[in-house]
């Protein structure tokens, strides 16, 4: 990515409020970490910023479950990443950058292809391999993005257009939303990347939250 604020999102583990790491948390908090941390204890920055708020921490998971990782959804993993990591560029959060594409790249195993396709979505790149169903929802996901008011139906039908069902259309509207938000949970908070492992998830059953 060539963007200006990139170097920002690995600059510094540190956020701007005090978060509760794993090691010291108890009670509720520590069951919620308990639910999602790897293997070798890690939880990302993204979520241990809810800490003093567990309430929000539940609520962030639910969502983030619902609209990205559960066997009910429509799209496919390559598309829900895709459009994550173009609503995410296109709002400068490079800590999101990073780890959806991350995240799709271990669903295509293949780094240099992830960073072709979100090159590819931002207008950026030389050769676009995205599927015409993906050009349709990345311009959705743009026009939602910069100028939520001016989406009309017409819109809607283009999505139609490119094979995109009222369904996968909600669910297309979703993920953009739900990107919305925790771009701005990132950037207005401070939340930086540390060095622990890029791109992690749950899995797409309807009870995990354990990241892997």
């Amino acid at each position: 990515m060539s963007r200006s604020r990139f170097r920002s999102a690995l600059a510094s583990p540190a956020m701007w409020i005090r978060v509760i790491p794993p090691q010291e948390s108890e009670g509720r908090l520590g069951r919620i970490y308990e639910s999602i941390s790897t293997a070798d204890g890690h939880i990302d920055n993204v979520l241990q910023i809810h800490s003093l708020r567990p309430r929000t921490l539940e609520g962030h998971l639910a969502l983030y479950k619902a609209v990205l990782h559960n066997p009910d959804i429509s799209l496919t993993p390559r598309e829900r990443e895709l459009v994550g990591v173009n609503v995410s560029a296109l709002n400068d959060c490079d800590y999101c950058v990073v780890h959806h594409r991350a995240g799709l790249a271990r669903i295509l195993l293949d780094e240099g292809l992830a960073e072709e396709l979100t090159a590819a979505s931002m207008g950026e790149g030389g050769r676009d391999l995205r599927t015409d169903r993906e050009r349709a929802m990345c311009a959705y996901a743009r026009l939602l993005t910069l100028t939520p008011a001016e989406v009309d139906a017409s819109d809607i039908d283009a999505l139609r257009g490119a094979g995109l069902d009222d369904g996968e259309i909600l669910d297309l509207n979703q993920v953009v939303s739900y990107f919305a938000y925790v771009n701005r949970s990132v950037l207005g908070l401070g939340v930086r990347i540390d060095d622990g492992p890029l791109g992690l998830s749950p899995d797409d059953t309807a009870d995990s939250y354990r990241h892997r």
